[in-house]
């Protein structure tokens, strides 16, 4: 059954697949904030999608209602969309891969997607991912990462990304590097560990991360500085909110002690959920605080 949208294959030379996915394999929305940013930066075109009809549960992800011109009422469903953006003064383009994770049937909507890579001519996949972790703000933002080819093995040895040794439960994304592995396609997976106190906020800095690191890794010649603005602002919330709770500044330095102490290089995956700080309402003030900072600011 085929289950792709697909208004046209552009024509692309030797593609790389940037995937992003909303959910488990994204905390702080770093890893599809850094493919948002790619995709509004390069003002990417849509051309194909995944139907939804047979991958998501909707009373558990239940599609939103929108009001069009004239308060007509529109359906939003749950999307995993696909775009593409020609880059000319670099040696390959991009393809962009921006949804959320699905309940249902992985294996198909997996080679759902490597059949559409392979109409367009992919040549390597890369995912981003995070994860909650031992990770502080002020510091900067541990990456791991796997390849399945020894190029970009060694590309991420050089760029100073830790192998990932974790073993437990996945997500579409170790799916979905199963799948590439299955059919012989080239694939790469960057993961950024954010830190767990901000477990419910968007983390600009993570997000920055993951896409310096691609930039290297995969030379798309992106200027990111409307990023590291985000990202600088960002920490400077943090570090605002924080003079106001000494209480998790407190926590925040034995955190800091720890790992600086730390014998493995690997930040510690908080899978089972986040070791808080004494008392929860110190780090939820935390996030409202922030959640304000960025309403203040959109508001501007």
């Amino acid at each position: 059954m085929d289950y792709l949208e697909i208004d046209s294959i552009p024509s692309l030379r030797k593609p790389v697949l940037i995937a992003a996915f909303a959910g488990w394999n994204d905390a702080g929305q770093a890893a599809t904030a850094a493919v948002r940013f790619l995709g509004e930066r390069w003002e990417a075109v849509r051309f194909a999608s995944i139907d939804s009809e047979e991958f998501f549960d909707f009373t558990s992800a239940r599609p939103l209602i929108r009001l069009g011109p004239g308060l007509e009422r529109e359906l939003e469903w749950p999307a995993n969309i696909f775009l593409y953006h020609a880059l000319p003064d670099q040696s390959r383009d991009a393809l962009l891969l921006l949804g959320t994770e699905p309940h249902l049937k992985w294996r198909a909507f997996t080679d759902t997607v490597l059949q559409l890579a392979r109409q367009c001519g992919v040549e390597l996949l890369v995912s981003l991912g995070a994860f909650l972790g031992d990770a502080v703000h002020s510091r900067p933002v541990p990456l791991i990462g796997f390849a399945n080819r020894p190029e970009p093995i060694r590309r991420l040895v050089e760029l100073g990304v830790s192998p990932s040794r974790y073993e437990g439960p996945t997500g579409i994304v170790g799916a979905l590097h199963d799948a590439c592995r299955r059919q012989g396609m080239a694939s790469a997976s960057l993961w950024a560990a954010a830190p767990h106190y901000l477990a419910s906020t968007t983390n600009p800095k993570a997000a920055l991360a993951l896409l310096h690191c691609l930039n290297d890794l995969v030379e798309l010649g992106i200027d990111l500085g409307e990023m590291k603005r985000a990202a600088a602002r960002f920490e400077a919330q943090v570090e605002e909110a924080l003079a106001a709770n000494p209480e998790l500044a407190a926590y925040l330095q034995q955190l800091e002690r720890r790992l600086d102490t730390a014998e493995e290089p690997e930040p510690r995956i908080l899978a089972d959920g986040p070791e808080l700080p004494p008392g929860e309402a110190v780090v939820e003030e935390l996030e409202k605080f922030l959640r304000e900072k960025r309403k203040e600011g959109e508001d501007e």
